[in-house]
């Protein structure tokens, strides 16, 4: 893995108004905050993704360059925009990185791992069975639901006012875990975010 490969940072999400708030799109949130450090806006691309082209990392020899891109697809087909973006761009599948909602993690925490499962989330379900699974996540725990809420009314809803107040926060803080993982790697990114 040279330092001149791209990384393809993929945050999760549903497209549309109606779903941008939902717990299920904290991805879209962290891949906003990203593109506006970049100072990039997205653009459509043929690969049926919305995308942001820089670089990350303080500017000179070491910043990487880095694709940040929201599928135009709905979640369950997140593989397909993503298997295109890496082929566009010659991604190694190493330096992708996906960014998603995980029911198993309290609110606000977040774990960085290389490889595994997909704990049933559709989005990375259908990522893994185009790509294999060694690509980098960013779990970002929005808990699990109330009494006997179903995960599926759960996961498209709003988050709650009390979780708003600190959701700003979270997306920074994963944000900037995504940075640290691109510029100083998987275990200095863990040993500082993983909560």
């Amino acid at each position: 893995m040279a330092d001149a490969d791209p990384w393809l940072v993929v945050g999760l999400g549903n497209p549309g108004p109606e779903y941008a708030r939902n717990r299920h799109n904290v991805g879209f949130m962290v891949a906003d905050l990203l593109a506006e450090r970049m100072g990039g806006r997205f653009k459509a691309h043929k690969s049926r993704a919305q995308v942001v082209e820089g670089r990350c990392g303080v500017p000179g020899p070491s910043s990487r360059r880095v694709v940040v891109a929201k599928p135009a697809s709905f979640m369950n087909l997140s593989g397909g925009p993503t298997t295109a973006l890496r082929d566009f761009y010659k991604v190694p599948v190493a330096n992708i990185v996906a960014i998603h909602d995980e029911l198993d993690i309290d609110y606000g925490a977040l774990r960085l791992k290389l490889g595994g499962g997909d704990n049933g989330h559709n989005g990375l379900k259908s990522i893994t069975k185009s790509l294999g699974s060694e690509y980098h996540r960013v779990r970002f725990g929005i808990g699990r639901p109330p009494g006997r809420m179903q995960v599926a009314d759960f996961v498209l809803k709003d988050f709650s006012a009390a979780e708003r107040r600190e959701l700003d926060y979270f997306v920074d803080r994963a944000a900037d875990a995504v940075e640290t993982l691109i510029v100083d790697g998987l275990e200095r990114a863990q040993g500082t975010y993983n909560s």
